[in-house]
């Protein structure tokens, strides 16, 4: 036996790469990027002119294709979201850090992935028609604000449908 070469630590490296690199696990890297939020863009939940409201906005791209469907709200970003027919759809989705954005008009270098965020629910800082989610990258972030305007901090998988519409 030729004790310079043996095969056993290179199929045992074959092997791991066949049967991890094939695996069927979600990919922890989001493949598509937020969009900026242009003038006459529309809500998809609602139709409203997205820009002419304060607080911070949404996006996501569902499974289907390849077109960003934006929010005037995080509350309506949700509202989406949680209907039965989409919880299973949304890929990747986005939403403003609020700790690096004026709250009247939310700057677009500032989307954050929406699952990792922190939520500040019942404050009293207003977005599209009432109501909204202040969105956070940092939960630290989200306590002060909600320390200083009200409300309660809610991690994404937190969020329900009852709670965003109370």
């Amino acid at each position: 036996m030729n004790l310079l070469f043996s095969p056993t630590p290179y199929l045992l490296a074959l092997f791991s790469i066949a049967l991890f690199g094939c695996s069927d696990a979600p990919q922890e890297k989001m493949l598509r990027q937020a969009v900026a939020i242009e003038s006459a863009d529309e809500c998809h939940l609602c139709g409203m002119i997205i820009s002419n409201f304060p607080g911070p906005k949404g996006e996501s791209y569902q499974s289907t294709g390849e077109h960003i469907s934006k929010f005037c709200s995080t509350r309506d970003l949700f509202a989406f979201l949680l209907q039965p027919e989409n919880v299973t759809q949304a890929r990747e989705v986005f939403v403003h850090d609020m700790s690096q954005s004026p709250w009247h008009k939310p700057n677009d270098e500032y989307f954050i992935d929406a699952r990792t965020a922190w939520y500040v629910v019942g404050s009293n800082q207003k977005g599209a028609m009432g109501m909204t989610l202040a969105s956070f990258a940092k939960q630290d972030d989200a306590t002060s604000f909600s320390n200083k305007f009200g409300g309660e901090v809610y991690a994404f998988d937190d969020i329900t449908i009852e709670l965003i519409m109370n």
